[in-house]
């Protein structure tokens, strides 16, 4: 299958849009779970404002949260996929450019030292673009995630001590939802990766915490500590906004891997309630939008 790359500069433009402005339906039949199960009223009363807070945006198309954040395209590409790499990276940048000019969209991204913005969302390193490769023969997948600072700067890693056990993962992520408190906008997904080395377990933790809601770790040990976690955080009191409830977060998500006898890494990362992504995917059939 060869793809077409105007094609995917035109979608990666549209996914940045429709993130922004359309919650993902797991994230809702999340909001209705928790706001079911909450006994606190204030946090009841704060769930009920992001509730229609999601309800006005969509209905007017307006952004869900001012936050358009730092773009990240995750890209699956197929065994049969013919594409040219560096101009598929050129195409997923300009995409991300033209839905900040032309839409337009806050542009919330600016160089490290000088701040200076140069208004299109992008800049050295930015859009953030991460490839895969996956067996399924005639298919292109590019997920968008734009990521706010809220959540982002609610960001944790530990260089664990192996001895310490299970029990020093578990304590450090505990002791980082209370550290974060309100600052995250919760309910949060609590991402967790646990393993690899200094870096590749900072991005696990990211993965975890963009996972759709209702996923589950595919490493049996991860799933367990997925549940147990869950239970753990909501515990805590944080709540809504941070205002106190039995609502703190919609789940904890664990990714794992492979790490060196000698260490044993835990990262946190976060996701904000407006929990956002889009997802467009080319086959031979077409083109073909969702989350």
């Amino acid at each position: 299958m060869k793809v077409d790359l105007k094609q995917v500069e035109e979608a990666c433009k549209e996914l940045y849009i429709r993130a922004l402005k359309i919650l993902p339906p797991d994230i809702k039949e999340g909001f209705q779970r928790i706001d079911k199960s909450e006994t606190d009223a204030t946090a009841k009363a704060v769930l009920g404002t992001m509730i229609r807070n999601i309800r006005v945006a969509e209905d007017t198309e307006n952004l869900l949260c001012q936050d358009t954040g730092i773009p990240i395209y995750n890209i699956t590409i197929g065994a049969n996929v013919e594409v040219d790499g560096y101009r598929l990276k050129q195409s997923i940048i300009k995409g991300c450019e033209r839905a900040t000019r032309e839409h337009p969209l806050r542009s919330s991204v600016v160089h490290p030292t000088t701040r200076k913005n140069e208004h299109t969302s992008c800049g050295r390193a930015v859009p953030v673009i991460h490839i895969d490769f996956v067996p399924e023969a005639d298919m292109l997948s590019i997920e968008m995630i734009p990521k706010g600072s809220g959540s982002e700067n609610n960001s944790w890693l530990k260089m664990a001590v192996p001895a310490d056990g299970i029990d020093a993962v578990k304590t450090f992520v505990v002791d980082c939802v209370l550290d974060a408190g309100g600052k995250t906008c919760p309910p949060t997904i609590v991402g967790v990766g646990v393993g690899g080395t200094a870096d590749l377990c900072v991005h696990l933790s990211k993965v975890a915490a963009t996972r759709p809601l209702g996923s589950q770790c595919d490493d049996p040990e991860g799933a367990r500590l997925e549940a147990e976690l869950t239970k753990a955080v909501n515990q805590l009191g944080v709540g809504p906004q941070g205002l106190g409830g039995d609502s703190t977060s919609f789940a904890v998500h664990v990714e794992t891997a492979a790490t060196h006898i000698t260490m044993n890494p835990v990262a946190v990362n976060m996701q904000c309630h407006s929990a956002r992504r889009a997802r467009a995917t080319f086959t031979p059939r077409g083109l073909e939008y969702g989350f």
